[in-house]
């Protein structure tokens, strides 16, 4: 096991890997609780996949693809609460039309331009192989802004998730602080594209809410327990990945499935006890 972990470090692209994955699996977690409780989960889906879009279209047009990712998933994230908020949309619709019109773009763009080659194939189910220094320093410096913003407006974003009415007649400005999670949420969603994929990003916003659900009943509870069980089983997933020589997104999100099963059952003997 030792000698495992000694050859895990030993390799630079598992160690800026690690920096960033961990970084990310907190933004993630954090930001989990509030979008599971909000029955917003699957806006992480949706913008995953706007995130596939934009992503094709720079890999075409041979741009840096995490630059245009970030201002595409951004503006879709504003445009998914907008549509959200209108009542001939609601919410999972509208995440269903932008999802799968996100998709539709992504997949033309690509067959018209150079199919699916490795570079596209690593985007939308991640590589740890494929983060270069320059993905290193922007993944980081944006995770720090979510990390800061969310420990900053703690107290804001809690009362907003639970009771948005009691929130306005406090005198919060709810419709800020909804903008302000779909941003933190867009840009959690592209840092983390690159280990985790496109199509595997979202559940690490999903998984350790719900893991951590079964046996916590506090929100402050919640958020302290999904942010380590996202961390710990984003390691295990890596060592998982390097042991076996698996693909790094789809360990991590079954040590994660398999860590919700364990707190699953405890919930229950929990609940009979």
């Amino acid at each position: 096991m030792l000698e495992m972990l000694i050859g895990l470090f030993s390799y630079d692209f598992i160690r800026r890997a690690l920096v960033v994955g961990t970084l990310v699996s907190l933004c993630a977690a954090l930001l989990g609780v509030t979008l599971v409780l909000k029955r917003y989960s699957m806006i992480g889906d949706g913008l995953s996949h706007v995130g596939f879009g934009a992503l094709s279209i720079a890999l075409a047009a041979n741009l840096a693809p995490l630059q245009v990712s970030v201002p595409v998933v951004v503006i879709a994230a504003f445009l998914l609460l907008r549509l959200s908020e209108n009542s001939k949309i609601k919410g999972d619709a509208a995440i269903a039309l932008i999802a799968s019109s996100s998709v539709a773009i992504g997949v033309i763009v690509t067959s018209l331009s150079q199919g699916m080659n490795t570079d596209v194939y690593n985007y939308m189910f991640g590589s740890i192989l494929a983060m270069s220094s320059s993905d290193v320093f922007l993944s980081v410096i944006l995770s720090v802004i979510v990390l800061v913003m969310f420990v900053f407006f703690y107290h804001r974003i809690f009362a907003v998730t639970f009771d948005e009415g009691f929130a306005k007649a406090t005198g919060t400005k709810v419709g800020n602080y909804n903008i302000l999670i779909a941003l933190l949420t867009a840009l959690t969603i592209v840092v983390g594209m690159r280990i985790m994929g496109t199509m595997l990003i979202s559940s690490l916003i999903i998984f350790p809410a719900l893991t951590s659900m079964r046996v916590c009943r506090t929100f402050k509870t919640v958020v302290i327990s999904s942010a380590i069980i996202s961390v710990v089983c984003f390691f295990l997933g890596i060592l998982a990945s390097f042991a076996f020589s698996l693909p790094a997104g789809a360990s991590i999100v079954v040590v994660n499935l398999a860590v919700f099963g364990i707190f699953f059952i405890v919930g229950v003997i929990k609940e009979k006890t």
